[in-house]
């Protein structure tokens, strides 16, 4: 690996033993072409248990107005695949994980599914070395600060479907993706514009057009919904402009 795991412990905050530590970084890829030892999918489902237990904790003791329907949206959100694999972007975790060469040559270290997946069984390896609690603070340190943006969240994970639903709310008119991409076919980014009535409300990019699509209308959603703008006020709101 490119960094000591001394360095991944220090960012994580807890310690967790070597032999766990290891397994917590092995994806399948790597452990197929190595004789077939095993993955880290099983401390995954652990720790996707102990993740969404200790968000739905936090949000029911400090939202004690929230009807059950925006509890489940703000907990999906700061669960969700993209949302954890910012987090293992922040901390540098695709640098440590165990890769098969195929994953490898197509950036897998950089995939929002592959580091969610390796969040997860941290948070599993860490409960395994230590107990519960250690685990829960681990949560609560790496969720914390999206948990108190969960409002502006609260459209959940699937963002394509909530721009449609606002759009047509509003009748803005038509929603079209323009999307764009570049860079070597195993290394390639792409660049998706959201446009609603002709109007570009979001800009989003990652390693696959849906990751880039999803951004896009994640932050159209944030702008016509969280800034509260009526059509065509999209520029005065920071989002790009309209082509």
């Amino acid at each position: 690996m490119m960094s000591s795991t001394e360095e991944l412990l220090k960012r994580l905050g807890v310690s967790i033993d070597a032999g766990t530590l290891r397994l917590a970084l092995t994806h399948r890829s790597y452990a197929y072409e190595n004789g077939g030892i095993p993955t880290n999918e099983r401390l995954e489902f652990l720790g996707d248990s102990i993740l969404g237990f200790s968000v739905t904790d936090a949000l029911y003791r400090d939202n004690p107005d929230l009807p059950e329907g925006d509890l489940a949206k703000r907990r999906s959100a700061v669960v969700s695949t993209r949302a954890l694999a910012g987090i293992g972007r922040s901390l540098g975790i695709g640098e440590y994980i165990y890769l098969g060469q195929g994953e490898k040559l197509t950036q897998g270290k950089n995939k929002a599914s592959i580091l969610a997946d390796t969040m997860e069984a941290l948070i599993g390896a860490t409960y395994v070395s230590n107990d519960i609690e250690t685990a829960r603070q681990l949560v609560m340190r790496l969720i914390g600060p999206l948990l108190k943006d969960a409002a502006a969240l609260g459209a959940g994970t699937d963002w394509k479907t909530s721009i449609q639903e606002l759009a047509a709310s509003r009748q803005l008119g038509t929603i079209h993706y323009a999307v764009d991409g570049a860079g070597p076919d195993h290394a390639r980014t792409f660049t998706a514009v959201l446009h609603v009535g002709g109007t570009a409300y979001g800009k989003g990019s990652g390693h696959s057009k849906k990751e880039a699509e999803q951004e896009a209308a994640a932050d159209a959603w944030r702008v016509l919904s969280g800034a509260g703008n009526p059509p065509g006020a999209a520029a005065s709101a920071g989002s790009v402009p309209a082509t």
